[in-house]
């Protein structure tokens, strides 16, 4: 839950507005959203002697968090059940229009997770390789990230209208950068110390 917590207010600084959250139905997520979405309402004085009411802890209006629920069989996936826990039915098909994916799905997150475990050996499960340091280990991860986004061109992001491949990385999609970045770029440039 510590983790959940971390990712949540580094999210939370970054960010304009709340995103849709969309996630397994691991109970830590609801939790965390609601310690950082919510306001807490006071209790209206009774007048009656006594000590007043605790304030009402009051999700944001705008908080949109949907889980999706997979059934398996044999090791198959048989029923995926998808819920809106924040937020409502409408407010999350709206934010759902303008996405690539029509539907509540956990796909971007799952196959993000499978690059990181396919270029970090120490991210994978059951294996013989481990972090000696959780500092060494979040110093190579920031490289795989940034060699992902900064570097490597994607093909879904590579080919326009012309069908032409035109090497294009997540960082230029987004307008963060307007080149591919070498590894000496990315290596050489200057990080503020933490």
């Amino acid at each position: 839950m510590i983790d959940a917590r971390q990712m949540l207010q580094n999210l939370a600084s970054r960010s304009r507005a709340k995103p849709l959250f969309v996630s397994d139905e691991l109970p830590h997520y609801a939790t965390v959203l609601a310690e950082q979405y919510h306001v807490m309402v006071p209790s209206t004085p009774t007048g009656k002697p006594g000590r007043p009411k605790n304030a009402e802890q009051v999700i944001d209006a705008d908080l949109d968090y949907a889980t999706v629920h997979k059934t398996r069989e044999r090791g198959r996936v048989v029923q995926v059940d998808r819920r809106v826990v924040y937020g409502s039915e409408q407010s999350v098909r709206d934010r759902l229009a303008d996405s690539p994916s029509q539907k509540i799905n956990t796909a971007y997150i799952e196959r993000s997770n499978l690059n990181w475990r396919l270029w970090d050996a120490h991210l994978v499960r059951k294996s013989l390789t481990f972090a000696r340091s959780l500092r060494w280990l979040r110093a190579k991860f920031a490289i795989v990230v940034s060699c992902y986004n900064l570097i490597r061109p994607h093909g879904t992001l590579s080919r326009g209208a012309d069908r032409v491949f035109h090497p294009t990385t997540p960082a230029m999609a987004a307008d963060v950068t307007d080149h591919l970045w070498t590894f000496g770029e990315l290596l050489a440039y200057p990080v503020p110390c933490q």
